[in-house]
Order: C-alpha cells, then sequence, then structure tokens
C-alpha cells in the first residue's frame, strides 16, 4: 500500500489564499496520506502580544515554559484544528494530532552542552500500529509539531524530524513518499532565482553544495531529514512548491534526494 507524508511549511500556513489553494489539492491525493504542519508567523505574533519574547537560533525557537503554552495553544490548537475542519469541507475525513495523542510520538527533551533549547524535544519512537489502524479505516491524519515525553511533558519539536520520523516507522507497513512542501520550487541554487532549481541532490552533492554556501541555514534541517528518511527505507523524498503538490507527487516538480 502507499502512503503520501506531506510536511507543508508556515508561509504557506500564514498565507489563506496558499493554504486554501494546498488543501483543495492535497485532499485529493489519492490513498492513505498523512499532512503534518509547522506552525508558521502566528505563534510569534500570540506571544509579542502577551510580551514574551522569542529567541531563535538557526531557525529553530528556543521554548522556555511560557513559549510552550503558546506554540501548544496555537500549532495543536488553533492551526491545527482550522487545517482539520477545511479538510472536512474537503470531504476529506480528517483527524487531528500531537505526539500525545494515542502516545503517537515519544519523545526526550533535547540536551545541548552548548545551548539550552527549552522545552524541545527529539524523537524516540513512533506508535505505528496505532498510525497504521486509523490508516486502514481511510483516516486522513493531520500532527501538529507537539509531541510529549511520557512522563506528563509536552515538547515543541521540530515539523520537518516528525515527517522523517513518520516516513521511517511507517515505511515498514507502507510505500511512503515523503515531500516537504514550501513556498519555494524547489532547492535553489541561487535563493533569489525561483528557476534555478537544483533537480536531484545526491549526498554527494549535498557536500558539495554545503562547502560552497549554496545551501545553508534552514534548508540543511530539511535536507538531513529528506537524507535520514532516504537511508532508512522511505522510498521517494521531494521538496518543492506546495502549490505544485500533484506534480511533486509525480515526480515531475521540485528537488529529488536520491541515493549516490
Amino acid at each position: 500500500m502507499e502512503l503520501s507524508i506531506i510536511k507543508i511549511g508556515g508561509n504557506i500556513i500564514d498565507d489563506e489564499a496558499k493554504l486554501s489553494s494546498f488543501l483543495d489539492a492535497f485532499a485529493k491525493v489519492k490513498g492513505k496520506k498523512i499532512l503534518v504542519h509547522g506552525g508558521g508567523k502566528l505563534a510569534t505574533k500570540v506571544a509579542e502580544g502577551l510580551g514574551v519574547q522569542q529567541q531563535m537560533v538557526d531557525g529553530r525557537r528556543i521554548t522556555d515554559a511560557e513559549t510552550l503554552k503558546i506554540v501548544t495553544m496555537v500549532y495543536a490548537g488553533t492551526i491545527n484544528k482550522n487545517i482539520v475542519a477545511q479538510l472536512q469541507a474537503r470531504r476529506c475525513e480528517a483527524i487531528g494530532l500531537t505526539g500525545a495523542d494515542g502516545n503517537a510520538i515519544l519523545s526526550h527533551k533535547r540536551t545541548n552542552a552548548s545551548l539550552d533549547y527549552g522545552f524541545v524535544g527529539d524523537v524516540d519512537q513512533v506508535n505505528s500500529s496505532l498510525l497504521t489502524s486509523m490508516l486502514l479505516l481511510d483516516k486522513t491524519l493531520v500532527f501538529a509539531p507537539i509531541t510529549h515525553d511520557g512522563k506528563g511533558q509536552l515538547l515543541n519539536t521540530n515539523a520537518d524530524t516528525i515527517a522523517q520520523e513518520l516516513a521511517r516507522a511507517l515505511s515498514m507497513t507502507f510505500t511512503v513518499s515523503l515531500v516537504y512542501s514550501f513556498e519555494k520550487a524547489g532547492v535553489l541554487m541561487d535563493a533569489e532565482d525561483e528557476s534555478s532549481v537544483i533537480p536531484t541532490i545526491s549526498p554527494t552533492s549535498y557536500a558539495e553544495l554545503k562547502e560552497k554556501k549554496v545551501i545553508f541555514a534552514g534548508m540543511i534541517p530539511k535536507l538531513d531529514n529528506a537524507f535520514a528518511a532516504l537511508k532508512s527505507g522511505v522510498g521517494k523524498v521531494i521538496i518543492g512548491k506546495a502549490e505544485e503538490l500533484p506534480q511533486l507527487l509525480a515526480g515531475t516538480s521540485g528537488t529529488t534526494i536520491l541515493h549516490e
């Protein structure tokens, strides 16, 4: 059985028209499917309104106790349920989840000798039997980037990583296609030129592109997750524009991540 796992970036979530167009296309995707969404700018706006200062390092949010409350409300609440409701309107039977629901994704609090990320989680285990049973009931799963540690603590967790970990775990049962969809046409040779899409990237070319500083900052975690997924048995990994979802799934658009 085929399974499409699609991660949607925050810049699409922030744009009502682009999100609506993406969900039109996503609802029409055939077969089993999971949508993983990021947080967009809403959490930052809410935090600013509440006077809670935000700190970002390499595109990742430092999550103190107050920020954790905000991202849980925004990611698992407003954004997740809005997407689920919009999918229901498109006759797509969707269920919104965090990692805590049904013990779906177990994580541990990240430890880093040089930097305290706060309540940020790194994934340990995916409850693939639970998710498989829901998918076999023809439910579309919509994951917010919140997990838990099994001891009552919620954790803010990178959505790209969640998508990769879901793909890895479920590739034991399904033939998985993993798509990272965002506002760009793919991995670009020139960040300002949408026509400069790099059609394929292998481990060797990835190392060269990083060395030449063609790829840097926020794209590196996405590509690291893409290669990790491929190494763990995921059938296909593609990065590209959310508005081109059918073409991404068909492999005719975006950047395809390859084995050597």
